[in-house]
């Protein structure tokens, strides 16, 4: 069940003293004809930004392009700081409950019997032991674990060293599972590392990669067309394979310049300043960066359509002698709590979280 977290208190902001919370919060809408993410969005939240929540939590639904959706199918709506109400199959807010932390341990697993699995912190909303359960795909992989129930029990280990997960502590087995990595494009680069030597569970989370631009110049982007001669902005390290998946070649045939500084804030910098046509970040990174320099009214996020949507996995070494097994574990776990319901109310407590921050 949903976590008592300040989302509730902001349930309050607008009511007299006197006023009651409505019955319920969230809920299903049916998509009608002529509706947009953004529009639906604005309709229920108040603020069209939002229509990227709708998303992350129907792109089962969806498909890969929020641009296109059909009358008659059915979304699930997050409940965000008391928003929106009157909608069937909503949250009770009236028996919301504290949920129980994720068990953690120090250290490493390596003379440990139970399985294994390393995450770190500094990586929100995803992982990071400030937030309810550890984050949200720390609370995924827990719920995952606790349903498939591993005869030798799990235990999830915070080393907050990234470099150290997929080698040397994945790579020799010291700990059995890792948490959250993205997929490269392996049909387009099998030689990546990650590609030959590690095996992805089913996605634990679908991430929007989405274009920051201008506000009063903004770029349109309602094909892979429309960015040919432009020029990205993307922090040096980060991954850039989205950039020629699915046929588009940007960078493999030279259709864009890619500018890539030390930091986010240098990519911000450099848009305001003219310098680039758009920041490619994903949706948290990004919104998160707006907030905290001052950008929401200069910079917004093109919702026409997301650069690329990115899943977040489990990963096993292919060497793990139990590779294929544990894999099938976690796969199994995440098909019951998606059918139980589970992963979503997960899903939704974050999102709450997130929103209520930006």
């Amino acid at each position: 069940m949903l976590k008592k977290f300040m989302a509730l208190a902001a349930l309050s902001i607008g009511l007299s003293s006197s006023a009651s919370f409505a019955a319920t919060c969230g809920g299903d809408y049916t998509i009608k004809p002529g509706d947009s993410l953004s529009q639906i969005a604005q309709n229920l939240y108040e603020d069209k930004n939002k229509w990227s929540v709708i998303y992350n939590s129907n792109s089962d639904v969806i498909g890969d392009q929020p641009g296109m959706i059909f009358a008659g199918t059915v979304l699930h709506i997050t409940c965000i700081d008391g928003k929106p109400t009157g909608l069937a199959g909503g949250v009770d807010v009236s028996t919301v409950e504290e949920s129980a932390p994720i068990t953690t341990v120090p250290g490493t697993a390596a003379n440990k019997k139970k399985i294994g699995i390393v995450t770190a912190d500094d990586y929100k909303p995803f992982t990071d032991r400030s937030l309810p359960n550890g984050g949200m795909l720390a609370g995924v992989m827990n719920a995952a674990m606790k349903a498939a129930n591993p005869p030798e029990g799990f235990e999830i280990y915070w080393v907050n060293d990234w470099s150290s997960h997929l080698d040397p502590l994945l790579s020799n087995a010291l700990i059995d599972l890792g948490i959250p990595w993205f997929k490269p494009a392996c049909d387009v680069t099998p030689d990546a590392y990650r590609c030959q030597n590690f095996h992805f569970s089913d996605p634990l989370f679908e991430m929007l990669i989405l274009l920051f631009t201008n506000k009063d110049n903004p770029i349109p982007f309602a094909q892979d067309s429309d960015i040919v001669g432009k020029t990205l902005c993307r922090p040096a390290g980060y991954f850039t394979h989205d950039l020629d998946k699915n046929g588009r070649n940007w960078m493999k045939d030279g259709k864009i310049t890619l500018k890539t500084p030390v930091a986010v804030k240098d990519c911000f910098d450099m848009l305001v300043a003219g310098e680039v046509d758009a920041v490619a970040l994903n949706e948290f990174t990004g919104r998160t960066a707006l907030k905290d320099l001052g950008l929401k009214d200069k910079v917004i996020a093109i919702d026409s359509r997301p650069l690329s949507v990115e899943a977040l996995h489990a990963v096993v070494h292919k060497s793990h002698p139990r590779a294929k097994e544990l894999l099938e574990m976690v796969n199994k776990g995440l098909r019951e709590i998606r059918a139980s319901g589970e992963y979503q109310n997960i899903i939704d407590e974050h999102m709450a979280l997130v929103w209520a921050n930006f």
